[in-house]
């Protein structure tokens, strides 16, 4: 039981992450890789506030809002100094490395003695002993969903629907007199918070701050989109952020099961080859739709 629920909470969080990658990447068309920056820049706020005694609800926010510096930094090297989107993230992730060192102070950094939101008074108070064991799963499916419906109902806002203008037909954009270069700046904003905001839970879920946790953050996250996408798109009813969230934790499993019979140093080699895999699938499944078409 405890295997499911680690993947359950470990799903949950980078579905955070996928909500912020799916602006960039199906919104946007926008090859963020800021992200690989900015989730360890949640967590190294994260890893500086609780050391320094600040209440643990307080860095998520501070969090989302480092991490929506960083995207705005991001768009502005892209859009204003007119540098091509895909070396804006390079840029940015690069500088990224060395700004959470200096927020950390060192590449490492234990979280086992501070309150986290998972640890604290008001927690113990809240959740029944009963439900105890599964009190962190509780809480990071409750900020998962609150995530989820916040972003639903900004995309469904005029801000939102220019948004997604913008990726599918920046001259629509244009012509209705706004600007398209903010537009996207606040999308990157928008994206990046939200995957600091993962960086910061995950930090207080696993009680450290490593400098080189956010390696491989925008493979996870692109494969949790393509999954979930990929999956559930015949089925109307269902939000497509949802299905993100549902990809995060199926890519998750995927990865936890093959973990078991492998020896946990071909980490990465696994994760990089189930990625090819989701990507081959979706590649087959847009020729077939084009076939048709």
């Amino acid at each position: 039981m405890s295997f499911i629920t680690s993947i359950l909470e470990q799903g949950l969080i980078y579905g955070i992450l996928a909500l912020g990658i799916y602006i960039t990447y199906k919104i946007l068309d926008f090859p963020d890789l800021t992200v690989d920056g900015s989730f360890p820049l949640g967590a190294a706020i994260t890893a500086a506030l609780l050391t320094r005694g600040m209440n643990p609800y307080i860095t998520l926010v501070l969090s989302f809002l480092a991490g929506a510096v960083a995207g705005i930094c991001t768009g502005l090297i892209h859009v204003k100094c007119k540098v091509r989107d895909l070396l804006s993230g390079i840029i940015m992730m690069t500088a990224l490395w060395t700004i959470n060192l200096y927020i950390a102070g060192t590449a490492n950094v234990p979280l086992f003695s501070q309150k986290t939101i998972f640890n604290n008074d008001l927690m113990e108070k809240i959740i029944p002993d009963v439900l105890a064991p599964y009190a962190t799963l509780i809480i990071v499916l409750v900020l998962a969903l609150i995530c989820k419906v916040l972003l639903d109902l900004y995309l469904n806002t005029k801000s939102g629907f220019l948004l997604r203008a913008v990726g599918d037909n920046d001259v629509l954009v244009v012509s209705l007199a706004k600007d398209k270069g903010n537009i996207k700046i606040l999308g990157l904003a928008i994206s990046n918070g939200l995957v600091a905001l993962a960086g910061c839970i995950f930090a207080q879920e696993e009680r450290v701050f490593e400098i080189s946790m956010g390696t491989g953050a925008m493979v996870i996250g692109l494969a949790s989109v393509i999954i979930g996408t990929s999956i559930f798109r015949k089925m109307t009813l269902l939000h497509t952020t949802t299905a993100v969230l549902i990809g995060s934790v199926i890519y998750k499993a995927c990865v936890a099961v093959a973990l078991r019979n492998f020896d946990p140093q071909a980490m990465k080699l696994v994760t990089a080859v189930l990625f090819l895999v989701v990507l081959i699938i979706s590649m087959d499944r847009k020729k077939k739709v084009n076939t048709n078409a």
